[in-house]
């Protein structure tokens, strides 16, 4: 009998899996008990802020959708962010980018 391989990767390990998506790892920020998610900032496109843009610390992320994710804050309430307004996710320990929106080229 041939046993499986479990591989433990974490986080900053991911950037380089073009598989990957925004919702991958959020989930796994806010689920796997080996994260904290308060150790990551998400930045997204956020209009009216300065320079349209918006930093959280992941553990505001209250729900994560197909397509989205809400966010809770005391300012604002309740706030649904859809994944294509995403920049990135950020390890803000060590600096290392968890996950980062492709540029297009051309």
């Amino acid at each position: 009998m041939v046993g499986k391989l479990l591989l433990r990767v974490s986080i900053p390990e991911y950037i380089d899996d073009s598989d990957l998506t925004i919702r991958d790892v959020l989930n796994k920020l806010l689920w796997d008990p080996r994260e904290n998610s308060a150790d990551y900032r998400l930045t997204f496109v956020h209009r009216g802020a300065p320079r349209d843009v918006k930093a959280i610390p992941c553990n505001l992320i209250a729900e994560v959708e197909s397509s989205c994710f809400t966010y809770r804050s005391e300012d604002e309430g309740e706030v649904l962010i859809p994944f294509h307004r995403v920049l990135e996710i950020r390890d803000v320990k060590t600096g290392r980018i968890a996950w980062k929106k492709r540029v297009r080229e051309g």
